[in-house]
């Protein structure tokens, strides 16, 4: 067997951030099927944590790529 753990933990650092964005979905679809006149509200703060919780992927797998060398 041939590479490095590096890439193993990037594996494992994707799992958080694509949990955690269906879960940030999951409440915005919630809450807008409840009350959707604040559909306008939820949207930014919806898309505010995706980035927010995207950024934690980009940074798993830079530490990847500086750790594998």
């Amino acid at each position: 067997m041939t590479g490095n753990i590096a890439i193993l933990g990037y594996g494992l650092s994707a799992i958080g951030p694509g949990i955690g964005v269906g879960l940030i979905f999951a409440a915005y679809i919630n809450g807008v099927a409840r009350q959707p006149e604040a559909r306008g509200m939820l949207q930014p703060i919806a898309f505010l944590g995706m980035a927010i919780t995207e950024a934690l992927a980009i940074f798993g797998i830079a530490l990847a790529f500086v750790f594998k060398g």
